[in-house]
Order: structure tokens, then C-alpha cells, then sequence
């Protein structure tokens, strides 16, 4: 074993995954048309009694554009996921995972959980990217947010303060 810790592996030796999370179909949209939050809203209209409201209704009717949506963030060529590894967070497309745009984990101090309308019922949000006041990076529609942005920033803060106690040396 060439590690002291099961999976544990320093940064600058090689990136090593640390969690992949896939966009919630609230951020799913079909020519230009944000979709997943339409549906979202309309599933969360709690008119009617019981288990018979009317977003149950629209729920149970939109079943089929739901799955479209649904395999359209899982297809494996335009599937989009986000990786969050040892050095950065990424944001990959397609079945080999190509990256699209990414930031490093000493470039952000904080991280912001921003729920829009429509996303509340996939239990999803905006995670936003701050260095100080300015907006570095942003990642829509993150399913789980509050679990993904725990580990991002457990994450960035042993990367940062490992290159902290390097510097200091």
C-alpha cells in the first residue's frame, strides 16, 4: 500500500475523487426552457385535502415529460455531474466526463446554499462560490445540497490548511 490512510492521497501526488454528486431535474431545462423548476413549482401547489392536492395532480400527469427530463440528466452524452477531488471541484459532461469549467479548492472562502423557486421539492439548490464578496463559481441545481457543500468545504479546508502549514515551513 503506498498510503498511510486508505484512500487518502496528497494533492500534490495525484487528484483523487473525493464525492460525485449528478444535478437534480430541477436543474434539467429542454431548448432553453428551465423544465425541472416549472415542474417543481407546480408539484408543490398544496390546493386540495390530503394526499389529493392539485400538485399531486400535476405530478401524476407529467410523468412522461418527467422522464425525459430524468434521462436526460443520466444520458451518457449529456449527462452532467459535479466531482469534487482532493485539488478542485469540477463540473464534467458527457460519458467520459470532459470537464467544462472547474475551481481550484484555495479559490473560494465560502460557499452559499441558494434554494430558487422550484427546486425546494427535489430538495435542491444553488451552491455558489464566494472569495470574499465577489462570486467565483456557481454549480445549479445541486441535489442534497447541504451534504455536498459539507464535504466541499471539509475538503477545502484540510487542502488550505495543508498548503497554509507547507508555506509557513
Amino acid at each position: 500500500m503506498k498510503q498511510a490512510i486508505a484512500g487518502v492521497t496528497v494533492p500534490e501526488d495525484r487528484e483523487v475523487t473525493v464525492m460525485t454528486v449528478w444535478p437534480s431535474v430541477a436543474a434539467m431545462s429542454l431548448g432553453g426552457i428551465p423544465l425541472g423548476t416549472i415542474l417543481g413549482r407546480l408539484y408543490e401547489i398544496p390546493a386540495g385535502f390530503h394526499v389529493f392536492t392539485l400538485g399531486n395532480l400535476f405530478a401524476l400527469l407529467s410523468i412522461p415529460l418527467a422522464l425525459v427530463l430524468y434521462f436526460k440528466r443520466i444520458g451518457p452524452f449529456v449527462a452532467t455531474r459535479y466531482r469534487l477531488t482532493n485539488r478542485r471541484v469540477l463540473v464534467e459532461t458527457g460519458l467520459l466526463g470532459k470537464e467544462s469549467k472547474s475551481i481550484g479548492l484555495d479559490q473560494f472562502d465560502a460557499i452559499e446554499i441558494v434554494v430558487r423557486p422550484g427546486q425546494a421539492w427535489y430538495d435542491a439548490g444553488d451552491l455558489v462560490f464566494w472569495q470574499g464578496k465577489t462570486e467565483k463559481f456557481l454549480l445549479p441545481g445541486v441535489s442534497r445540497p447541504v451534504a455536498f457543500r459539507n464535504v466541499c468545504m471539509k475538503t477545502h479546508q484540510g487542502y488550505v490548511g495543508v498548503q497554509r502549514a507547507l508555506v509557513g515551513k
